[in-house]
């Protein structure tokens, strides 16, 4: 009985131990697990939610990611703010972040990177000093000229007044895109920019300032809205006043939520990269960080089926070029985002 109880008593203890080792690799797993935050400009925006799918798909290729997929309501850099504070308390291993501000946001995120928080910027920039690295979707003189161009295009003989609808009045890349359009109207000498106006990332704020743009400027013949919400809003405020075949949209936006605005003929063209891929890039430059690569001028880091980005002098690199949709392809791309 004394040998059966020592047998019982010693494979008690053998089990326990395998369930101690098998809770304490679980988790040295989660330990190793890393964290990486995309911190949208808003919650509910298609685009979005679209870079969060494609930075899951990276998460799930590369194996020891979490991805923490994050943003304030509205589009404001006091948002942001609030935001990059929680994930600090978090302590999470990077963070990737689309700026509503790029300034603003620059002291709670040197906070972060003091913390040994990896930190990117990515699709709207943060000031160098706020970040590491900065990945730009596309080339910004790109955008600017394939801006521009859409809106000639769209005029039958490439003339006639144009106006902006942009998100907010200190959003990076919308403003960096204007500048670069403006840089690049006098290739377009038909084209007669009247106007820009703001609607803050906000359907129905993007749909007044159109409706006030058609009021103001009766003779406006081409809306640009680089921006997923403007586009989409400007596109149903020419429909909704009459005006299609008239004053025709375009920019940047969804295929999936520009589709019937080409049908309608409120749009001929738009343009956008493929904000799932933007994701991905996103997270495997962050991910490249924590694992030691180092962000510094001629560097090339792995964007993963994406290839490599080269880091310029400002420690910025361009993912891709900018896509036009039509009639032609935006039901095909509508189902994929």
């Amino acid at each position: 009985m004394t040998r059966l109880r020592t047998l019982a008593l010693s494979a008690a203890l053998a089990g326990t131990t395998a369930l101690a080792g098998a809770f304490a690799g679980a988790s040295a797993a989660r330990a190793a697990e890393v964290k990486i935050a995309l911190v949208a400009k808003s919650l509910g925006n298609g685009f979005f939610e679209a870079a969060d799918k494609g930075a899951e798909e990276a998460a799930k290729q590369i194996g020891d990611v979490k991805i923490v997929y994050t943003g304030p309501t509205t589009t404001t850099a006091e948002g942001q703010i609030e935001v990059v504070n929680s994930l600090i308390s978090q302590k999470v291993d990077a963070i990737a972040i689309s700026a509503n501000d790029k300034d603003a946001l620059v002291p709670v995120l040197k906070r972060a990177m003091a913390r040994g928080i990896k930190v990117v910027s990515w699709d709207s920039a943060v000031s160098s000093e706020g970040r590491m690295a900065h990945l730009n979707p596309s080339s910004n003189a790109l955008i600017g000229n394939m801006l521009d161009k859409l809106a000639a295009d769209a005029l039958p003989d490439g003339k006639g007044k144009i106006a902006i609808l942009s998100a907010t009045a200190t959003s990076t890349n919308q403003n960096t895109w204007i500048a670069e359009m403006k840089k690049g109207l006098p290739k377009y000498p038909g084209l007669d920019l009247v106007a820009t106006v703001y609607g803050d990332d906000l359907s129905d704020k993007s749909y007044r300032e159109t409706q006030g743009l058609l009021q103001t400027h009766p003779d406006v013949k081409v809306i640009v809205a680089p921006t997923s919400v403007g586009i989409v809003a400007a596109a149903q405020a020419v429909k909704d006043a009459g005006k299609v075949g008239q004053v025709f949209v375009t920019g940047l936006g969804l295929p999936s939520e520009m589709a019937g605005a080409v049908h309608s003929g409120a749009t001929k063209s738009f343009a956008i990269w493929n904000p799932i891929d933007l994701g991905y890039s996103a997270t495997y430059l962050a991910y490249d960080l924590v694992k030691g690569e180092k962000a510094a001028p001629g560097a090339e880091l792995s964007l993963g089926r994406m290839g490599k980005v080269k880091l310029d002098d400002g420690d910025e690199g361009a993912m891709a070029d900018p896509f036009v949709y039509d009639s032609s392809n935006v039901d095909k791309f509508a189902k994929v985002f």
